[in-house]
């Protein structure tokens, strides 16, 4: 039976369709707005697996068809592998979702949501998380739903829900805010440089305005839902938990209190291995039952050291940083570098300055896009101590690159301004938490010691939470144990005037105003702090670019000297790009815009260009070649590209019965322009020439 609901969000409708498409799903929901729709759905196994962690698999697709286009590769098909776009809405989808299914659920789940048809104004993203939240709604599969999500932006002053594309050129600021009907569990998104209450605002403005789409996906669930899984909790053996405790206590107060990631781990490590040699076989089915109570076990001690105690792992009070250093130009050939090292974390930041044609190209569902500014995390396995086969970019490293990114982006001067291309890449060397936040600071270094004229210097800072019953902690700075363990990470990243741009997960099922607004003002001192560091490094950009970075210089031609530049097939640009060893944009205007890394190249590459587009004036003299020699002339190149005839009556004041007599091919001459016709046609005289250098 076909089921539709819908509601108006931000002035636009927006419905949730079932029991047409994809019946055989678990869950299958068509969410429209618009001209656009995208079918979700879900299904998961009927066995259950015991891995020790959910097997939830997040899958967002975007079909060329949708805006009615062909793809631009190879084969014209969607490649492979997903494009950026859509491995960050995987991830703005996955985790709303994931804290939200209950303890002892452990199917292997897939969610798959694919966009079927698009317009070119709205982003259809935030449409698929809210069909994700329905299908689990409307699924036989355990959820501690339902979860809305909105696009909130801020233009001519007024907060608006799910902007349009042009709408968000405009708009100061692009969050995508998740939550419950209680609470926020996740946002997303760039903040222009706006304050910590803007930002509050902003964020609770969506979170009333996603309020309808949570009673829609309700009313749609008491119409054709299915009933769910009866999930049983996991059971806990509580005499080998209380054994295990017995006998971990007093290495477990040693292990939590070691500050160094690396020892500490070491002494666990030992410690797992004490405990299961102390342990009777007979308590215990598998070594992992005792490894899993052991963790459990660390969880708690360490929690409760914080919340009761008020010590963190390394002895820092709940708002200290790190101890940070910063230091630039260290890499003598890259045009900007940085290593940035906060505690046990470190970033080596390298920037690159490039052409117009080193931009990147984007092909979406919204048109090609151009992007200027490119911001690429690596996460090597060395960087954690570990062995691991590296491979290409993973979904956290994309997802950390585009946080950075995003925050770096609002402090970036204009194309106009400065014409370069930006590449900046941060190779993690050492990792205990905040690696993307290390980034960010490095990424500001680095630009800064490129000579890139920066509207100010950026830092980035991660706040962790710890919430047990009524007790709250807020943590400034957290550490790798302290995510994995903790139930926040929240990233803010910006300059001293406001936020750039922030991300929040959490472990939790959501938090309140209160715990937010604490975290933005703990993460405003802790992101001042550091910039107060970087800036003893270095306070403001360096004056020129790097003198191993391309020279840029740019010149007017008329537009219908464009051609003369490119020549047929491009053959001109690209002899003139090989030969002076530069990079040659052109405009439609007849803007050339020329990148080198020499200037005594980049000089003779612009007389170059001036000789070809030069245009001839009549009663001027020109030194040219003899190209051609003809009965009954000379064809003299006086630009490069550009020939004029020489009649033999014009070669010399006598009389001249063959060509060969006075020129040569090869020849060097002084010829005076004596006429240009309709055609372009340019006739010399060497005759004038002569007459005029007697005179």
């Amino acid at each position: 039976m076909i089921k539709t609901v819908d509601t108006e969000i931000g002035g636009r409708t927006i419905a949730f369709e079932t029991g047409k498409m994809a019946k055989q799903a678990s869950g299958s929901v068509v969410v429209s707005s618009g001209d656009i729709r995208v079918l979700v759905t879900v299904v998961a196994e009927s066995e259950s697996k015991d891995l020790g962690f959910l097997p939830l698999t997040i899958e967002y697709q975007e079909r060329m068809y949708a805006a009615g286009r062909i793809p631009g590769s190879y084969f014209r098909r969607e490649i492979g592998r997903p494009s950026e776009k859509e491995v960050l809405t995987c991830r703005m989808i996955d985790r709303p979702l994931r804290p939200l299914f209950p303890a002892g659920y452990s199917s292997e789940t897939q969610l798959i949501a694919t966009v079927f048809s698009a317009d070119q104004e709205f982003d259809p993203d935030v449409l698929a998380m809210n069909g994700a939240s329905a299908a689990l709604m409307l699924s036989d599969i355990p959820f501690a739903g339902p979860v809305a999500a909105a696009r909130v932006g801020y233009i001519d002053g007024q907060y608006v829900l799910n902007p349009s594309k042009s709408q968000l050129e405009k708009s100061q600021i692009s969050l995508v805010v998740a939550g419950t009907r209680t609470a926020v569990v996740m946002v997303e998104g760039r903040a222009g440089e706006m304050n910590e209450d803007f930002v509050l605002e902003a964020i609770f403005f969506a979170h009333a305005g996603i309020q309808p789409l949570i009673d829609l996906q309700l009313q749609l669930q008491q119409e054709a839902g299915k009933a769910k899984r009866v999930v049983v909790a996991p059971t806990v053996n509580t005499t080998l938990k209380a054994k295990v405790e017995a006998v971990a206590a007093s290495g477990m107060e040693e292990v939590v209190t070691i500050a160094d990631k690396m020892a500490r781990s070491s002494r666990y490590s030992q410690l797992k291995s004490e405990v299961l040699a102390l342990i009777d076989p007979a308590m215990f089915e598998a070594p992992g039952q005792v490894t899993e109570l052991l963790s459990g076990y660390k969880k708690q001690v360490m929690r409760d050291r914080i919340v009761s105690k008020g010590l963190r792992l390394d002895g820092r009070s709940f708002e200290e940083v790190r101890p940070i250093t910063c230091e630039v130009g260290i890499l003598p050939r890259a045009h900007g570098s940085a290593l940035f090292t906060r505690g046990e974390t470190q970033a080596l930041v390298i920037g690159t300055l490039g052409s117009e044609r080193d931009e990147q190209h984007l092909e979406g569902l919204g048109g090609d896009v151009y992007r200027r500014f490119m911001l690429h995390y690596n996460f090597p396995p060395f960087c954690v101590g570990e062995v691991r086969r590296l491979s290409g970019p993973s979904r956290r490293d994309i997802g950390h690159g585009t946080l950075a990114r995003r925050g770096i982006e609002a402090v970036l001067p204009a194309g106009d301004i400065f014409p370069y291309t930006l590449r900046v890449v941060s190779e993690v060397l050492e990792s205990n938490g905040s690696s993307s936040m290390a980034t960010v600071c490095g990424a500001s270094l680095a630009l800064m010691d490129a000579g890139v004229p920066v509207k100010a210097p950026v830092s980035g800072i991660a706040m962790g939470l710890i919430k047990e019953g009524e007790k709250v902690v807020v943590l400034t700075d957290i550490l790798g144990d302290e995510d994995h363990l903790g139930d926040m990470d929240f990233k803010v990243v910006g300059t001293r005037d406001g936020i750039t741009s922030l991300q929040m997960d959490i472990k939790i099922d959501g938090v309140d105003r209160e715990i937010m607004a604490q975290a933005l003002a703990q993460a405003k001192n802790g992101r001042i702090h550091i910039l107060e560091i970087m800036e003893a490094a270095i306070g403001s950009p360096r004056a020129v670019v790097s003198e191993h970075a391309p020279k840029y210089v740019t010149i007017k031609i008329h537009p219908d000297k464009i051609r003369d530049i490119i020549g047929p097939g491009g053959k001109i640009i690209r002899e003139m790009t090989t030969e002076f060893e530069s990079k040659i944009d052109v405009d439609d205007d007849g803007t050339i815009k020329i990148f080198s890394n020499n200037c005594e190249q980049a000089n003779a590459l612009i007389k170059r260009i001036q000789q070809i587009t030069a245009v001839p004036e009549v009663g001027k003299i020109y030194e040219g070649e003899v190209r051609t020699i003809k009965d009954f002339g000379a064809f003299v190149q006086i630009f490069p590209g550009t020939d004029g005839m020489v009649h033999i009556s014009e070669l010399a004041n006598e009389r001249v019965k063959n060509v060969t007599d006075v020129v040569k091919e090869g020849d060097i001459i002084k010829v005076k322009v004596i006429d240009v016709d309709s055609r372009g046609r340019i006739r010399l005289s060497r005759k004038a020439a002569l007459a005029e250098g007697e005179e």
